[in-house]
Formats: structure tokens, sequence, C-alpha cells
């Protein structure tokens, strides 16, 4: 079964384009001109991937994204931001909002499809994984199985991805983990995609653990390392 790929774009000529190269990938593409006929086609269809542009002519699209990943039955759905605005704070908000990935136009389809690509892989990989019910370390306690993190004993409210990334940086704590490899086990990505995304999920990741976000180590020009012991 071809997986699913709702775009919601108001420019034709890129949901076009991006139908065409999606289509020649063995993707089904649903197209979407506006946040209504979004809605209308996440409700009559079944959605593997949306590839969501910011500005519409009926809303926001980092409003339609909230909607989608607070509502049970789409939150799992993973989300690529697709849109001209390049500044760091649209990029938070998304990313704080659910966002699985962000694309800035003018934008390679290649590498869209790669991403797109990777985020199935992901998913697929995350349902196929079976973890240890809970871990400790210091006052940060994290449930595997129901994917919940807590500072002292209060939840933490992580997206998938932030989620993702903590799990991963603790369990290989005192290990250096570079970008590309990080992108690579976390994000699903080759190294030849290139994206900022891991150095904005790091900042919004430690501001969300507090003190506890100290632990996440910057190593200049190489990647990052999640401390070894609490001390």
């Amino acid at each position: 079964m071809p997986s699913n790929v709702l775009v919601i774009e108001d420019e034709p000529d890129i949901r076009k384009t991006i139908d065409y190269n999606l289509s020649k990938e063995s993707f089904k593409v649903i197209q979407a001109a506006s946040i209504e006929e979004g809605e209308k086609a996440l409700a009559s269809n079944k959605i593997d991937v949306i590839i969501l542009d910011l500005m519409l002519p009926d809303g926001s699209g980092l409003t339609l994204c909230r909607d989608i990943k607070s509502e049970p039955k789409t939150k799992n759905i993973p989300v690529i931001i697709l849109t001209a605005k390049t500044e760091e704070v649209d990029r938070v908000v998304g990313f704080e909002l659910g966002a699985d990935d962000y694309v800035t136009k003018p934008f390679s389809v290649r590498e869209l499809i790669l991403r797109v690509k990777a985020i199935l892989k992901r998913g697929a990989s995350t349902e196929n994984n079976t973890e240890d019910a809970e871990y400790s370390f210091g006052e940060l306690t994290i449930n595997f199985e129901e994917h919940q993190a807590y500072i002292t004993g209060e939840e933490i409210s992580l997206t998938a991805l932030e989620f993702k990334l903590l799990k991963h940086l603790i369990k290989r704590k005192g290990r250096v983990q570079t970008r590309d490899q990080l992108l690579e086990d976390v994000w699903g990505y080759s190294s030849n995609v290139t994206t900022r995304t891991v150095d904005t999920h790091i900042k919004r990741l430690r501001e969300k653990l507090g003190l506890v976000g100290e632990h996440i180590q910057t190593i200049r020009g190489v990647g990052y390392r999640f401390s070894r012991s609490t001390d």
C-alpha cells in the first residue's frame, strides 16, 4: 500500500511539482489549497505525512499544526512545515507545536522526498521498538512506554521528536554524538541533508529540562553529549 501524503499549499505550481515528484516515488498525493480543504482531506483519508505551508489564504498553518497535534486521531501524523519564512522564531514555534521538520522555500524536491521517506522510516522503527519501562537520572525520570518525562515528579511537555532526542542522548550518555549521527539516528536523515533542526531542538530541549538541561553539553565543532553522571 502506498503511503498517503497530504500537501496543504496554496500555490498550484508548488503543489503540482510536489505531487509529480512524490507520485514518481510511489506515494499517493492528496492536494489541498487551504486549511478548510486540508481539514476535509484529513477527515476523509488515512494520511501518513502532511506537508504544510505556513501562509494559507484562510489562516496560519501554525494554527492548523497545533490543531492536528492536539487531536487524538491526528496527533501522530508527522508534519513537515514548508514555508518562505526562515526566521528562527518561526522554526521554534513550529517545533513547539509538534511539527516534525521544517523546509524553507526555495527548496530541493529531492531533499523534501528524502525527508518524507526518513519520517516514515522513523515512524516504522519506533512502532517496532521495545523499551525498558523507566529510567532515572537525578531529578529526571523517563517513562519509555508512555513517552513521558518528569522533573521531580512534574511532567515536562515534550514533542515526539524532543522525547526521542532526549532518549537517544540519555542512552548514550558520556559519548559525543555528532550532528550527522543525530540526524541519522533520531531524524533518519542521511548526511547529505542540510538542516539546522538539531541545534534548534537541542536549544528547546535544554530550556524545557531547566537545570537538568545543563547536562546536555556542547562539544564545539563536533556535536553534543549528555553527562555521564549527575555531578
